[in-house]
Protein backbone atom coordinates (compact mmCIF):
# COMPACT_ATOMS: atom_id res chain seq x y z
CA UNK A 1 0.00 0.00 0.00
CA UNK A 2 0.97 3.65 -0.88
CA UNK A 3 2.35 4.55 2.58
CA UNK A 4 4.94 2.68 2.60
CA UNK A 5 5.50 2.56 -1.31
CA UNK A 6 6.18 6.55 0.17
CA UNK A 7 8.79 5.55 2.76
CA UNK A 8 11.04 4.10 0.56
CA UNK A 9 10.20 7.38 -2.47
CA UNK A 10 12.39 9.48 -0.27
CA UNK A 11 15.17 6.55 0.44
CA UNK A 12 15.59 8.52 -2.72
CA UNK A 13 16.82 11.54 -0.68
CA UNK A 14 18.39 8.80 1.41
CA UNK A 15 22.12 7.39 1.12
CA UNK A 16 23.62 10.40 0.25
CA UNK A 17 27.50 12.02 1.37
CA UNK A 18 30.46 14.23 1.30
CA UNK A 19 34.36 16.39 2.12
CA UNK A 20 36.80 18.69 0.25
CA UNK A 21 39.36 19.22 3.25
CA UNK A 22 42.98 17.84 2.83
CA UNK A 23 43.80 15.81 5.90
CA UNK A 24 45.30 17.09 9.16
CA UNK A 25 45.26 14.30 11.10
CA UNK A 26 48.51 13.18 12.31
CA UNK A 27 51.18 11.51 10.19
CA UNK A 28 53.84 10.52 12.77
CA UNK A 29 56.76 8.47 12.95
CA UNK A 30 54.19 5.44 13.56
CA UNK A 31 54.64 4.01 10.01
CA UNK A 32 56.23 1.23 11.18
CA UNK A 33 52.88 0.84 13.19
CA UNK A 34 50.93 0.87 10.65
CA UNK A 35 49.39 -2.05 9.41
CA UNK A 36 48.30 -0.59 6.45
CA UNK A 37 49.50 1.87 4.16
CA UNK A 38 46.86 2.99 2.06
CA UNK A 39 42.46 2.42 2.17
CA UNK A 40 40.22 2.54 -0.96
CA UNK A 41 36.49 2.88 0.29
CA UNK A 42 33.55 2.75 -1.91
CA UNK A 43 29.61 3.13 -1.03
CA UNK A 44 26.98 6.17 -0.66
CA UNK A 45 26.11 9.10 1.27
CA UNK A 46 27.30 7.17 4.73
CA UNK A 47 30.85 6.72 3.11
CA UNK A 48 31.31 9.65 1.09
CA UNK A 49 33.86 12.18 2.42
CA UNK A 50 33.50 14.69 -0.74
CA UNK A 51 32.88 13.29 -4.40
CA UNK A 52 28.96 14.87 -4.09
CA UNK A 53 28.78 18.68 -3.25
CA UNK A 54 25.30 20.62 -2.85
CA UNK A 55 25.45 20.46 -6.37
CA UNK A 56 25.72 17.24 -7.65
CA UNK A 57 24.04 15.58 -4.64
CA UNK A 58 21.01 13.38 -4.78
CA UNK A 59 17.78 15.72 -4.82
CA UNK A 60 16.52 16.19 -1.00
CA UNK A 61 19.72 16.51 0.46
CA UNK A 62 20.71 19.15 -2.06
CA UNK A 63 23.01 21.39 0.90
CA UNK A 64 25.49 19.54 2.15
CA UNK A 65 27.50 21.62 1.16
CA UNK A 66 25.94 24.81 4.12
CA UNK A 67 26.27 24.52 7.63
CA UNK A 68 25.21 22.93 10.01
CA UNK A 69 26.49 20.03 8.19
CA UNK A 70 30.00 19.69 9.36
CA UNK A 71 29.49 21.56 12.79
CA UNK A 72 31.01 19.10 15.55
CA UNK A 73 34.52 18.19 14.12
CA UNK A 74 35.39 20.02 10.97
CA UNK A 75 33.60 23.27 12.19
CA UNK A 76 32.78 23.77 8.53
CA UNK A 77 30.44 21.61 5.78
CA UNK A 78 33.25 19.05 4.13
CA UNK A 79 30.43 17.98 1.82
CA UNK A 80 30.13 14.73 4.11
CA UNK A 81 26.62 14.01 5.27
CA UNK A 82 27.04 14.38 9.21
CA UNK A 83 27.84 16.68 11.74
CA UNK A 84 31.29 15.10 12.07
CA UNK A 85 32.99 12.36 11.16
CA UNK A 86 31.88 8.69 9.12
CA UNK A 87 32.88 5.21 9.80
CA UNK A 88 35.18 5.50 7.36
CA UNK A 89 36.98 8.78 8.86
CA UNK A 90 37.31 6.45 12.66
CA UNK A 91 38.63 3.95 10.61
CA UNK A 92 41.21 5.65 9.15
CA UNK A 93 42.18 7.56 12.70
CA UNK A 94 42.13 3.67 14.35
CA UNK A 95 45.32 2.58 11.73
CA UNK A 96 47.03 6.11 12.03
CA UNK A 97 46.03 7.39 8.44
CA UNK A 98 44.48 10.90 7.17
CA UNK A 99 41.36 11.27 6.00
CA UNK A 100 40.34 9.56 3.05
CA UNK A 101 40.79 12.11 0.22
CA UNK A 102 37.23 11.68 -2.38
CA UNK A 103 38.56 10.80 -5.85
CA UNK A 104 36.88 13.83 -7.26
CA UNK A 105 39.56 16.15 -6.00
CA UNK A 106 41.97 15.56 -8.00
CA UNK A 107 44.64 17.84 -6.25
CA UNK A 108 44.57 15.80 -3.08
CA UNK A 109 47.62 13.65 -2.07
CA UNK A 110 46.51 10.50 -2.81
CA UNK A 111 49.44 8.57 -1.01
CA UNK A 112 47.35 7.27 1.84
CA UNK A 113 44.59 6.19 -0.56
CA UNK A 114 41.43 7.27 -2.32
CA UNK A 115 37.59 7.07 -1.60
CA UNK A 116 35.17 6.40 -4.26
CA UNK A 117 31.80 6.62 -2.22
CA UNK A 118 29.55 8.45 -3.85
CA UNK A 119 26.17 9.83 -2.22
CA UNK A 120 23.18 8.53 -3.67
CA UNK A 121 25.30 5.81 -5.35
CA UNK A 122 23.30 2.59 -5.95
CA UNK A 123 24.10 -0.71 -6.47
CA UNK A 124 22.40 -1.49 -9.74
CA UNK A 125 23.50 -0.11 -13.08
CA UNK A 126 22.18 3.42 -13.54
CA UNK A 127 20.72 2.43 -17.13
CA UNK A 128 18.37 -0.12 -14.99
CA UNK A 129 16.41 3.01 -13.57
CA UNK A 130 16.31 5.22 -16.68
CA UNK A 131 14.79 2.37 -18.90
CA UNK A 132 12.04 1.85 -15.91
CA UNK A 133 11.33 5.72 -16.27
CA UNK A 134 12.76 5.89 -12.54
CA UNK A 135 15.61 7.82 -12.93
CA UNK A 136 13.90 11.66 -12.08
CA UNK A 137 16.81 13.42 -10.22
CA UNK A 138 18.87 10.31 -9.09
CA UNK A 139 22.50 9.89 -8.89
CA UNK A 140 23.99 8.20 -11.75
CA UNK A 141 26.99 6.90 -10.48
CA UNK A 142 26.62 3.41 -9.20
CA UNK A 143 29.07 0.50 -7.50
CA UNK A 144 30.36 0.22 -11.45
CA UNK A 145 31.26 3.69 -11.58
CA UNK A 146 33.08 3.62 -8.80
CA UNK A 147 35.27 0.19 -10.18
CA UNK A 148 35.68 2.41 -13.24
CA UNK A 149 37.09 5.52 -11.48
CA UNK A 150 39.09 2.94 -8.89
CA UNK A 151 40.85 1.72 -12.64
CA UNK A 152 41.44 4.94 -13.71
CA UNK A 153 42.92 5.63 -10.58
CA UNK A 154 45.50 2.53 -10.87
CA UNK A 155 46.09 3.91 -14.34
CA UNK A 156 47.19 7.15 -12.96
CA UNK A 157 49.53 5.35 -10.59
CA UNK A 158 51.24 3.18 -13.41
CA UNK A 159 49.20 -0.11 -12.75
CA UNK A 160 48.37 -1.85 -16.01
CA UNK A 161 49.80 -5.24 -15.79
CA UNK A 162 49.00 -7.32 -12.77
CA UNK A 163 52.29 -8.39 -12.12
CA UNK A 164 53.88 -5.07 -12.06
CA UNK A 165 56.17 -3.13 -9.14
CA UNK A 166 53.59 -0.52 -9.44
CA UNK A 167 50.69 -2.93 -8.95
CA UNK A 168 51.79 -4.40 -6.17
CA UNK A 169 52.66 -1.38 -4.88
CA UNK A 170 49.23 -0.07 -5.09
CA UNK A 171 47.48 -3.44 -3.73
CA UNK A 172 50.43 -5.39 -1.50
CA UNK A 173 49.35 -3.26 1.65
CA UNK A 174 46.13 -1.89 0.91
CA UNK A 175 42.62 -2.14 3.09
CA UNK A 176 39.33 -2.15 0.62
CA UNK A 177 36.46 -0.94 2.62
CA UNK A 178 33.27 -0.89 0.88
CA UNK A 179 30.87 0.62 2.53
CA UNK A 180 27.05 0.07 2.59
CA UNK A 181 25.56 0.42 -0.86
CA UNK A 182 21.94 -1.12 -2.06
CA UNK A 183 19.49 1.49 0.35
CA UNK A 184 18.94 3.70 -2.73
CA UNK A 185 18.50 0.78 -5.11
CA UNK A 186 15.16 0.07 -2.84
CA UNK A 187 14.24 3.95 -2.25
CA UNK A 188 14.35 4.98 -6.05
CA UNK A 189 11.74 2.00 -6.75
CA UNK A 190 9.26 2.51 -4.10
CA UNK A 191 5.92 3.53 -5.42
CA UNK A 192 6.83 1.30 -8.89
CA UNK A 193 6.08 -2.13 -10.36
CA UNK A 194 9.70 -3.18 -9.69
CA UNK A 195 9.40 -5.48 -6.58
CA UNK A 196 11.86 -5.55 -3.83
CA UNK A 197 12.70 -8.91 -4.89
CA UNK A 198 13.85 -7.74 -8.16
CA UNK A 199 16.23 -4.91 -6.88
CA UNK A 200 17.04 -7.73 -3.93
CA UNK A 201 18.45 -10.24 -6.60
CA UNK A 202 19.68 -7.60 -9.00
CA UNK A 203 21.47 -5.27 -6.46
CA UNK A 204 23.44 -8.27 -4.69
CA UNK A 205 24.57 -9.54 -8.37
CA UNK A 206 25.88 -6.68 -9.19
CA UNK A 207 27.65 -5.77 -5.87
CA UNK A 208 29.28 -9.66 -6.33
CA UNK A 209 30.58 -8.64 -8.95
CA UNK A 210 31.98 -5.67 -7.91
CA UNK A 211 33.50 -7.64 -5.03
CA UNK A 212 35.10 -10.62 -7.27
CA UNK A 213 36.18 -7.96 -9.54
CA UNK A 214 38.14 -5.77 -6.58
CA UNK A 215 39.60 -9.92 -5.72
CA UNK A 216 40.38 -10.50 -9.41
CA UNK A 217 42.44 -7.54 -9.46
CA UNK A 218 44.35 -8.62 -6.21
CA UNK A 219 42.72 -7.09 -3.14
CA UNK A 220 43.44 -9.07 0.41
CA UNK A 221 42.12 -7.46 3.15
CA UNK A 222 38.37 -6.23 2.42
CA UNK A 223 35.63 -5.62 4.71
CA UNK A 224 32.14 -5.49 3.56
CA UNK A 225 29.35 -3.38 5.38
CA UNK A 226 25.72 -4.65 5.38
CA UNK A 227 22.70 -2.50 4.94
CA UNK A 228 21.62 -0.52 7.99
CA UNK A 229 18.32 -0.81 9.97
CA UNK A 230 16.78 1.72 7.74
CA UNK A 231 13.24 1.17 9.10
CA UNK A 232 14.88 3.52 12.21
CA UNK A 233 15.50 6.30 10.29
CA UNK A 234 13.29 9.36 10.78
CA UNK A 235 12.40 9.38 6.95
CA UNK A 236 10.85 6.18 7.36
CA UNK A 237 9.08 6.74 10.60
CA UNK A 238 7.81 9.57 9.01
CA UNK A 239 6.41 8.16 5.79
CA UNK A 240 5.11 4.51 7.39
CA UNK A 241 1.64 3.68 8.35
CA UNK A 242 2.52 4.06 12.21
CA UNK A 243 1.22 0.50 13.01
CA UNK A 244 3.83 -1.19 10.41
CA UNK A 245 6.53 -1.16 13.56
CA UNK A 246 8.54 -4.04 14.81
CA UNK A 247 10.01 -4.93 18.56
CA UNK A 248 12.75 -1.57 18.63
CA UNK A 249 9.78 0.33 17.66
CA UNK A 250 10.93 1.28 13.93
CA UNK A 251 9.10 0.36 10.77
CA UNK A 252 8.90 -3.10 10.62
CA UNK A 253 8.50 -3.76 6.63
CA UNK A 254 11.50 -1.80 5.79
CA UNK A 255 14.03 -3.47 8.69
CA UNK A 256 12.77 -7.05 6.83
CA UNK A 257 13.76 -6.05 3.51
CA UNK A 258 16.88 -4.72 4.69
CA UNK A 259 17.73 -7.65 6.61
CA UNK A 260 16.73 -9.79 3.98
CA UNK A 261 18.92 -8.26 1.57
CA UNK A 262 21.68 -8.74 4.28
CA UNK A 263 21.03 -12.31 4.47
CA UNK A 264 21.46 -13.20 1.30
CA UNK A 265 24.76 -10.41 0.98
CA UNK A 266 26.23 -12.74 3.65
CA UNK A 267 26.05 -15.85 1.46
CA UNK A 268 27.87 -14.54 -1.20
CA UNK A 269 30.43 -13.67 0.91
CA UNK A 270 31.22 -16.58 2.25
CA UNK A 271 30.80 -18.01 -1.55
CA UNK A 272 33.39 -15.09 -2.12
CA UNK A 273 35.59 -16.93 0.54
CA UNK A 274 35.52 -20.05 -1.14
CA UNK A 275 36.52 -18.69 -4.71
CA UNK A 276 39.13 -16.78 -3.06
CA UNK A 277 41.13 -18.23 -0.36
CA UNK A 278 43.86 -15.51 -0.13
CA UNK A 279 41.88 -12.83 0.72
CA UNK A 280 40.29 -12.33 3.67
CA UNK A 281 36.95 -10.93 3.67
CA UNK A 282 35.19 -9.53 6.66
CA UNK A 283 31.31 -8.86 7.06
CA UNK A 284 30.84 -5.91 9.12
CA UNK A 285 27.48 -6.16 10.50
CA UNK A 286 25.73 -2.30 10.66
CA UNK A 287 22.16 -4.19 11.05
CA UNK A 288 22.75 -5.64 14.49
CA UNK A 289 25.03 -2.51 15.22
CA UNK A 290 22.60 0.15 14.82
CA UNK A 291 20.03 -2.22 16.48
CA UNK A 292 21.56 -2.91 19.18
CA UNK A 293 22.00 0.83 19.65
CA UNK A 294 18.66 1.16 19.15
CA UNK A 295 17.65 -1.45 22.21
CA UNK A 296 19.78 0.14 24.98
CA UNK A 297 20.44 3.95 23.71
CA UNK A 298 20.81 5.51 26.69
CA UNK A 299 23.94 2.87 27.14
CA UNK A 300 25.74 4.47 24.50
CA UNK A 301 25.30 7.93 25.47
CA UNK A 302 22.12 8.51 23.58
CA UNK A 303 19.21 10.38 24.89
CA UNK A 304 17.04 10.52 21.19
CA UNK A 305 16.97 7.44 19.15
CA UNK A 306 14.48 8.55 16.46
CA UNK A 307 14.23 12.13 16.05
CA UNK A 308 16.84 13.75 13.67
CA UNK A 309 18.76 16.76 14.96
CA UNK A 310 19.09 18.91 11.83
CA UNK A 311 15.28 19.20 10.77
CA UNK A 312 11.87 20.54 11.83
CA UNK A 313 8.34 18.74 12.21
CA UNK A 314 6.13 16.85 14.21
CA UNK A 315 6.88 14.07 15.52
CA UNK A 316 10.64 13.12 14.09
CA UNK A 317 12.06 16.53 13.51
CA UNK A 318 11.93 15.63 9.84
CA UNK A 319 9.96 17.01 6.63
CA UNK A 320 10.55 15.51 3.48
CA UNK A 321 11.05 19.30 1.77
CA UNK A 322 12.43 20.86 4.31
CA UNK A 323 15.90 19.09 5.43
CA UNK A 324 18.65 20.01 6.89
CA UNK A 325 20.78 22.66 5.21
CA UNK A 326 18.10 24.66 4.84
CA UNK A 327 18.51 28.33 6.15
CA UNK A 328 15.33 27.93 8.20
CA UNK A 329 16.34 24.74 9.59
CA UNK A 330 18.17 24.60 13.15
CA UNK A 331 20.10 21.89 14.44
CA UNK A 332 19.68 20.46 18.03
CA UNK A 333 22.17 22.14 20.57
CA UNK A 334 23.59 18.49 21.30
CA UNK A 335 24.23 16.27 18.40
CA UNK A 336 25.96 14.07 20.23
CA UNK A 337 23.09 12.69 22.27
CA UNK A 338 21.50 11.58 19.17
CA UNK A 339 21.48 9.43 16.83
CA UNK A 340 20.42 10.72 13.64
CA UNK A 341 21.72 13.98 12.15
CA UNK A 342 19.53 14.98 9.20
CA UNK A 343 16.91 12.20 8.94
CA UNK A 344 18.64 9.67 6.84
CA UNK A 345 22.43 10.19 7.90
CA UNK A 346 23.79 9.66 11.45
CA UNK A 347 25.69 11.47 14.16
CA UNK A 348 29.26 11.48 14.36
CA UNK A 349 28.54 10.43 17.75
CA UNK A 350 26.84 7.65 16.42
CA UNK A 351 29.39 6.93 13.79
CA UNK A 352 32.10 6.67 16.49
CA UNK A 353 29.90 4.03 18.07
CA UNK A 354 29.18 1.60 14.95
CA UNK A 355 33.23 2.50 14.03
CA UNK A 356 34.24 0.88 17.42
CA UNK A 357 32.07 -1.86 17.00
CA UNK A 358 33.50 -3.07 13.78
CA UNK A 359 36.86 -2.09 15.10
CA UNK A 360 36.68 -3.48 18.66
CA UNK A 361 33.64 -5.10 18.75
CA UNK A 362 32.13 -8.36 17.54
CA UNK A 363 30.01 -7.39 15.31
CA UNK A 364 32.50 -8.14 12.37
CA UNK A 365 32.95 -11.95 11.09
CA UNK A 366 35.77 -12.65 11.17
CA UNK A 367 36.67 -9.53 14.03
CA UNK A 368 38.55 -6.99 12.24
CA UNK A 369 41.39 -8.14 15.05
CA UNK A 370 42.03 -10.97 13.32
CA UNK A 371 42.19 -9.21 9.68
CA UNK A 372 44.70 -6.45 11.45
CA UNK A 373 46.65 -10.13 12.55
CA UNK A 374 46.75 -11.73 9.44
CA UNK A 375 48.14 -8.57 8.01
CA UNK A 376 50.49 -8.43 10.40
CA UNK A 377 51.84 -11.73 10.17
CA UNK A 378 52.54 -10.87 6.35
CA UNK A 379 56.39 -11.07 5.48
Amino acid sequence: HSSSQNILITFTIIFLASSLLPSYSAITETDQRRPFKKIYAFGDSFTDTGNTESLTGPNGFVRVSNPPYGTTFFHHPTNRYSDGRLVIDFVAQSLSLPFLPPYRNSKANRTYGVNFAVAGSTAINHAFFVKNNLSLDITPESIQTQMMWFDKYLESEGCKDPESDQCKEAFDDALFWVGEIGVNDYAYTIGSTVSGDTIRKLAINTFTEFLQGLLKKGAKYVVVEALPTTGCLPLAMTLAPSDDRDDIGCVKSVNNQTNAHNLVLQSKVSDLRQQFPQAIIVYADYWNAYRTVMQSPEKYGFKESLKACCGTGEPYNFEVFNTCGNPSVTACSNPAQYINWDGVHLTEAMYKVVADMFIDGNLCNPPFKTLLERKLRQP
